[in-house]
Parts: C-alpha cells; sequence; structure tokens
C-alpha cells in the first residue's frame, strides 16, 4: 500500500468506496444510511461519497454541543449536506449529556481518568442519535473513522467507534485530506486542524503529540511496510522513543477493534 497516491489511485479508491456503500446498503436490507456531519474533513468527505452512492436515500444529523462546538463547524457541517442537497438536522446534545451527568452517581467513583470518562459521554450520545435513526427509517449508520485513528484507537468505544460500515477506514488522515480534495470538498475544510470536539480548544494533533503526516508515515512503516520501530525512526529522523509510543498506543486500544470475548465453554470443546 502506498502512502501518498496519485489521481489515478485517488479516482480508484473514490469509485471502490462508493461502490462498498452501495453493496453494504444492499447487503443489509437497508433503506439508506444516515451519517454524523461534525463540520471537519473525515465527515464531509464520507458525505460526498455516500452522497454519491445514496443520491437521496442518505441523510445527516449534525449534532453540536454548545459551548464547546464552534459555530464555525456548524456552518460548515450545514454547507456540506446543503451543498450535497442532503437531508439533515440539527441536534443539539447538550441537554442529553447534562442529563446523563446528573442522573449517574459519581460520587461512588475512584474517578481515575474524569476528563476522559466526560468526554466520552459525548460521542456516545451521538451515537444513540444516530441509531435512533437508523432504526426510525431502517438506515444504515455510516461510520466516519480512517485508518489513522482505528489503528491508533483514537475513538470512543462505542461512540464514533459505534457504526455499521466505514467507508473511509482504509485510508490514512492524509490520504484521506487527498481524496477530499479530489471529489470537492472545500479547502477550508480540508485545512481545517482536526478536533474530535471533546472539550473546548480540543485538537488531534497536540493530544497525540505528533502531527499527521508523521503519524502516518510511521504507522505506515510499522504495519504496511513491516518495519522495526528502529528502522522507522531513522528512515523518517525522530527519536525512536517516540515511534515506540505509537507502537504502545496500537497496543493498548486494539481492543477497541475486536468483538467482544466469550467465554469458553468446556463441554462444547
Amino acid at each position: 500500500m502506498k502512502l501518498e497516491l496519485q489521481e489515478k489511485e485517488l479516482e480508484q479508491a473514490r469509485r471502490a468506496i462508493v461502490r462498498f456503500i452501495e453493496e453494504e446498503v444492499e447487503r443489509a436490507g437497508a433503506s439508506g444510511g444516515v451519517l454524523g456531519l461534525s463540520g471537519g474533513v473525515d465527515s464531509a468527505l464520507t458525505a460526498f461519497l455516500a452522497k454519491e452512492a445514496l443520491g437521496d436515500r442518505v441523510r445527516a444529523l449534525i449534532m453540536p454541543e454548545r459551548g464547546v462546538t464552534s459555530e464555525q463547524d456548524v456552518r460548515d457541517a450545514i454547507s456540506v449536506a446543503e451543498s450535497l442537497e442532503m437531508r439533515y438536522d440539527v441536534v443539539e446534545i447538550g441537554e442529553v449529556v447534562d442529563s446523563v451527568r446528573r442522573s449517574f452517581p459519581l460520587s461512588a467513583f475512584t474517578c481515575l481518568r474524569p476528563k476522559l470518562a466526560d468526554a466520552n459521554i459525548k460521542p456516545r450520545v451521538r451515537m444513540l442519535m444516530l441509531y435512533l435513526a437508523s432504526n426510525l427509517d431502517n438506515l444504515l449508520v455510516i461510520g466516519t473513522g480512517n485508518r489513522t485513528e482505528l489503528l491508533l484507537g483514537y475513538f470512543t468505544k462505542y461512540g464514533d467507534g459505534g457504526v455499521d460500515l466505514l467507508p473511509i477506514g482504509g485510508l490514512y488522515k492524509t490520504q484521506v485530506r487527498a481524496l477530499a480534495r479530489h471529489v470537492g470538498v472545500p479547502e477550508r475544510i480540508v485545512c481545517k486542524p482536526p478536533s474530535a470536539g471533546l472539550w473546548a480548544g480540543q485538537r488531534d494533533e497536540e493530544e497525540l503529540g505528533m502531527s499527521y503526516e508523521v503519524l502516518d508515515a510511521v504507522l505506515h512503516a510499522l504495519y504496511d511496510l513491516g518495519r522495526s520501530p528502529e528502522e522507522v525512526a531513522e528512515s523518517l529522523g525522530i527519536e525512536v522513543e517516540h515511534v515506540q509510543r505509537v507502537v504502545e498506543m496500537v497496543r493498548a486500544n486494539s481492543h477497541k477493534l475486536s468483538t467482544p470475548k466469550t467465554a469458553g465453554i468446556p463441554w462444547r470443546a
């Protein structure tokens, strides 16, 4: 697999993903699809491809949290939906998130990671909204995660990871940007600093500790080319400790990509 894709390869990727969405919806016997639009490049690209695949059978939910989600992100999400003539609804999740906080007996827990636990409420509420739409209209939930996020486990289990299909899950973040440009996603969205929107001012690359360009190069060398951490560090001119940190993130979060384990029963052996 190549990290940098030429125009011919981008077009092949576009056609393959559109066909994948069509086939998965048909295989499931679903009436169409629903996706969350955040105003970022991943969801914008997914929306462009889903619209091409499903036409009027795809809709979007824009799910901001008042005081956390930037107004520009909401405007960009609406702009994408309207430019595609895609049905959409804006669902403000703040009241639901606050209700969860009020209802949960927080004082009964040790609260080792309170900021992370609180932040993860939000993508799980958004997952709830998407599956409500899914159940109401027999739609598949179309995820917007990319290969970089999936390998690193940089998503919320049963939150933004709770979906039926991942059309761009085979593309690294830098490849997502390239394909987004190829299909016509506005440049202001393609170039926007990535953010999961878990708290005000949150930025992916600050939290991850390196740029997506470096992360993608490290992941590609490790898991596509089979190079050792030492070889990767030398070829990219970075400290081996940075590469080892990526390896540890992949290892620690690999459970997010696995189905739940079941206990072995002796008489079934």
